[in-house]
């Protein structure tokens, strides 16, 4: 038996997905909240290109949920902090793997420059982020990113005088994964 597909030829090599797929209110979302996801995920990842494929996958997900236009803003803030998370979070592993690939190889140590040392530090601070509690790591970036604390409340559930806690928790926990003394995972 044939099922209908989802899917709409338009013109001979075409094939566009058919509108009600889409959601109404999708266009609208992505021209009001897009900056927002980017500098959430920037924010987090230090790169803008990847923040811009993390901004992809965020609205592509609130392009397949069920979520309220009214709710959208703080569903795709928490989304794009996750994301980016679990990119650090993968590509800390990747990282992992090639280390081992690499260490039968020779090192060549580059030369010591502002810049890089600005970007260790910088990549010494997404880990020690990605090795927190997830809520803690999101209150961080989310508030860090400019949200309010009601913002921050709305977006994960909590409740305003929680997200204060949480905040102080989190750059407490931030503080300790960067002290001197605390080793890597």
């Amino acid at each position: 038996m044939r099922t209908a597909s989802p899917w709409v030829r338009r013109e001979v090599g075409t094939v566009t997905p058919a509108p009600s797929l889409v959601r109404a209110d999708l266009e609208q979302v992505f021209r009001a909240d897009y900056p927002r996801v980017v500098a959430v995920a920037a924010r987090v990842l230090g790169s803008r290109d990847q923040a811009e494929d993390v901004a992809q996958e965020v609205f592509l997900s609130f392009s397949r949920s069920t979520v309220p236009a009214e709710e959208a803003p703080g569903w795709l803030a928490v989304a794009a902090a996750h994301t980016a998370l679990n990119l650090i979070r993968s590509g800390r592993r990747r990282a992992s793997r090639e280390e081992t690939v690499a260490s039968a190889e020779p090192r060549v140590a580059p030369d010591v420059a502002d810049d890089v040392v600005v970007r260790d530090e910088r990549s010494r601070v997404r880990a020690a982020l990605a090795r927190l509690p997830r809520t803690q790591s999101v209150v961080l970036v989310l508030r860090h990113s400019g949200l309010s604390y009601a913002e921050v409340a709305a977006a994960l559930d909590l409740s305003p005088t929680s997200v204060g806690t949480t905040l102080r928790r989190a750059e407490s926990a931030l503080r300790e994964e960067l002290s001197p003394h605390a080793t890597p995972q």
